[in-house]
C-alpha cells in the first residue's frame, strides 16, 4: 500500500472515531442532564472512631435545607453548596458530594478527631491535633484525655476554629504536645487519671495508684518533668511506705520536691 493512501485511510478512520465519540458523549451528557434524583445516601466514613454525627442527622439536616430533592434533575443540584452546608457542622472535618448513575445524591462525611477535651467552670470544648477547637457535642462524648480547671484559653461558647490569641494558641499547642507524648509513652496515658489546671496556671496530675499528686507547673519542658516523675518512682518512692508523701513538685529544673 502506498504511503499516501495509508495516510488517507488513517485520517478517515480518525474522523469516524471522533464523530462516534462526539455522538456518544452527547448522548451520555443528555442522559445525565435528563436524570432525576431518586434519593439521598449519607455515609459517615469514620463512625467506628467517633459518633459526633450520624447519617440520619445529616440526611434530616439536608432535607430541611434543600427541600424535596426526589424527582429534581441531578444537574440542578449544587454539589459545592451541599458540601459547604455539611462542612459547617462543628464536628465535620470535610465532606464530598457526588451523584451516581442510579440517580442518588451521595455525601461522604469525615468527622474531626479530637485529641483532648477541656472542661472549665463555664463550659468546655475539644481540640484536635492541629489545634482546631470545636464545641462539646450533646449526643456523644469522645474517649480522650480530659483537662479541667482554670483553662487559659478564652473563646466564646460554641466557637470553632483556631484559638484567636497567640498566648492561648501557644498554651494549647504545648498541651497537645504533652498529651501526645503521654499517649505515645503508653505508661503515662495509662497511669495518669486526672489532669487539672490551678488558678495560678500550675498543672496537677493525679496518678491511678498512690495518694500523692504531682505539681507539674506549665506544660513547657514536659519531657524533663516526666523524667523527674519517673525518677521519683524509681529512686524516691521505694524507700518510703505507701502514702508517705502527699505532693511531689517536679516543675523546677533538676529538683524533685516531696512534701508529706
Amino acid at each position: 500500500m502506498k504511503p499516501a493512501l495509508r495516510h488517507i485511510i488513517s485520517a478517515v478512520f480518525l474522523l469516524i472515531l471522533l464523530a462516534w465519540l462526539s455522538v456518544f458523549l452527547g448522548v451520555s451528557a443528555k442522559k445525565k442532564g435528563d436524570a432525576v434524583c431518586n434519593g439521598l445516601k449519607v455515609t459517615v466514613l469514620d463512625s467506628a472512631k467517633n459518633s459526633f454525627v450520624s447519617s440520619g442527622e445529616i440526611c434530616s439536616y439536608l432535607g430541611k435545607e434543600l427541600g424535596e430533592i426526589i424527582g429534581k434533575p441531578l444537574g440542578d443540584l449544587d454539589l459545592t453548596a451541599i458540601e459547604n452546608m455539611v462542612d459547617a457542622g462543628s464536628a465535620v472535618l470535610k465532606s464530598e458530594a457526588y451523584t451516581t448513575t442510579d440517580g442518588y445524591l451521595n455525601v461522604l462525611v469525615t468527622q474531626r478527631e479530637p485529641a483532648v477535651r477541656f472542661q472549665g467552670g463555664t463550659g468546655g470544648f475539644y481540640a484536635d491535633r492541629n489545634g482546631y477547637v470545636f464545641p462539646l457535642q450533646r449526643n456523644y462524648t469522645s474517649d480522650v484525655p480530659v483537662i479541667d480547671g482554670y483553662i487559659p484559653v478564652k473563646i466564646p461558647a460554641g466557637y470553632k476554629g483556631e484559638v484567636p490569641d497567640e498566648t492561648g494558641r501557644k498554651w494549647l499547642q504545648d498541651i497537645l504536645d504533652m498529651t501526645g507524648f503521654m499517649d505515645r509513652s503508653r505508661v503515662w496515658a495509662r497511669n495518669i487519671v486526672q489532669i487539672s489546671v490551678q488558678e495560678d496556671g500550675d498543672i496537677i496530675m493525679i496518678p491511678r495508684e498512690g495518694k500523692e499528686k504531682f505539681i507539674f507547673g506549665s506544660p513547657e519542658g514536659f519531657e524533663e518533668k516526666f523524667g523527674r516523675m519517673e525518677k521519683y518512682y524509681t529512686a524516691v518512692k521505694p524507700s518510703k511506705e505507701e502514702g508517705y508523701y502527699s505532693s511531689v513538685n517536679v516543675k523546677y529544673e533538676g529538683q524533685i520536691i516531696c512534701r508529706r
